[in-house]
């Protein structure tokens, strides 16, 4: 067992990395800021300029922004000057009425808000947000994790000084002696993880979010051609959740590594293959345990903004936690995530958008490909691609990848994305 200096400090991990979220993390972050700077101001302002990295601009672009039928930065800057308070974290609208979106439809209108990429060096995770009344600004930063206010602008960049760095460092089998063997009662508090992201998948049916992708795998054509199986319950329920919280439905999802996707993705996959393979509750805590924990262990190399798409990482860690439910051993997980950076490396993260359930369906169905596949004692094997003997070498060969050797595919999709823009 994982002792019990090193379990506290993964649970304070756990805790900081998976939070509830209203919303695509990046607006909110941005809104979130906003309200920090309002509040350092102590007044509602008059002129917003928000300066942002260009992952935070590619992510925030495409997505609904909750209860307003809106789309994009705009409304989550207006709303984060006036109904936003910092406390709330990634719940930071959560207060919004009709009201205050007809008052910030109007401070949109009225050009208030000024929006621009960070000139200079900055975090990948980069927000500058600067509140004016009168002859009076204040400036608030955030930059490295959603949540994370820092002092100074663009000089910023995560340092060893950084409290973050002070964070555990994981490996595969930590991981999976603290899943498999802390005390139920530690890691019970990952049931709100079930709660809110299967409650998710839920509201989505009373609405028509996004491309409808869960409630079409849900219709009877699509069991003509699926089958009525494990397989499409779990890719229903899962693009489901993504649909409401990508199409902006109101409704809070338990975040991991500051993606919502990626919660949804490390949850909902788990959660309806242990209910319908009738698992204990207690095997249900330590996979989504397992899931959640291999996602920020990923996380950690990857950073939290990358040009490889969340879904990858997220459904690595589903892929582990199916294989632990499926009754797999270490050496079984192991193979799981082989098989997994074998198949999905290189899956491009283009913003957060409706279209994100397409990439999700993607990443879950291979992640219960890749436990059937090791649950037989089948594993690419380090002869092939980028693969190696160690499950944590691949696992770095993967987010090397993904944070280093994909830079230049993300300034491509930036520029194609922002020209489109500038055409309309």
């Amino acid at each position: 067992m994982t002792n019990k200096e090193t379990r506290a400090r993964i649970i304070a991990l756990m805790h900081q990395e998976v939070v509830p979220a209203i919303g695509c993390t990046e607006p909110m972050a941005v809104a979130l800021c906003t309200a920090k700077a309002k509040e350092q101001l102590g007044c509602r302002p008059e002129k917003i300029e928000a300066r942002l990295s260009a992952n935070i601009l590619k992510n925030a672009m495409g997505v609904g922004i909750p209860g307003t039928g809106m789309i994009g930065l705009p409304i989550a800057i207006a709303l984060g000057a006036i109904i936003g308070r910092s406390e709330y974290q990634l719940e930071v609208l959560k207060d919004l009425t009709p009201e205050a979106l007809e008052d910030g439809k109007q401070f949109i209108g009225e050009k208030r808000i000024d929006i621009g990429l960070k000139q200079g060096e900055c975090d990948k995770l980069y927000i500058e947000v600067t509140c004016k009344a009168g002859n009076r600004s204040e400036t608030a930063v955030i930059a490295g994790s959603h949540t994370h206010f820092v002092t100074g602008d663009a000089s910023y960049s995560r340092s060893a000084t950084d409290s973050e760095t002070d964070e555990i460092a994981l490996n595969m089998r930590m991981v999976y002696e603290f899943a498999t063997t802390a005390p139920l009662d530690e890691i019970r508090f990952i049931e709100k993880a079930r709660e809110l992201n299967m409650n998710a998948a839920r509201e989505a049916l009373k609405g028509n979010y996004g491309h409808n992708l869960g409630k079409t795998i849900d219709r009877p054509l699509s069991k003509g051609i699926f089958g009525d199986s494990i397989f499409c319950h779990i890719i229903s329920r899962t693009a489901s959740a993504c649909d409401a919280r990508m199409g902006g439905a109101m409704i809070p999802v338990m975040s991991n590594s500051g993606s919502g996707n990626q919660g949804i993705c490390a949850t909902n996959p788990v959660c309806v293959y242990a209910k319908e393979n009738e698992n204990t509750e207690e095997e249900l805590i330590r996979a989504l345990t397992l899931s959640h924990l291999t996602a920020i262990y990923i996380k950690q190399s990857l950073g939290k903004l990358s040009a490889l798409c969340g879904c990858v990482v997220a459904s690595i860690g589903s892929s582990c936690g199916i294989t632990y439910l499926m009754g797999g051993d270490y050496e079984r997980i192991c193979r799981s995530v082989k098989n997994m950076i074998a198949n999905l490396t290189g899956m491009i993260c283009d913003g957060a958008k409706p279209s994100c359930s397409l990439k999700i369906t993607s990443g879950v169905s291979t992640a219960m490909l890749s436990s059937l596949l090791a649950m037989e004692g089948k594993c690419v094997t380090a002869e092939e691609g980028i693969v190696d003997d160690s499950v944590d070498k691949s696992i770095h060969n993967l987010t090397a990848i993904g944070a280093d050797a994909m830079c230049k595919t993300d300034e491509l999709v930036l520029d194609i994305m922002t020209s489109k823009q500038s055409e309309a």
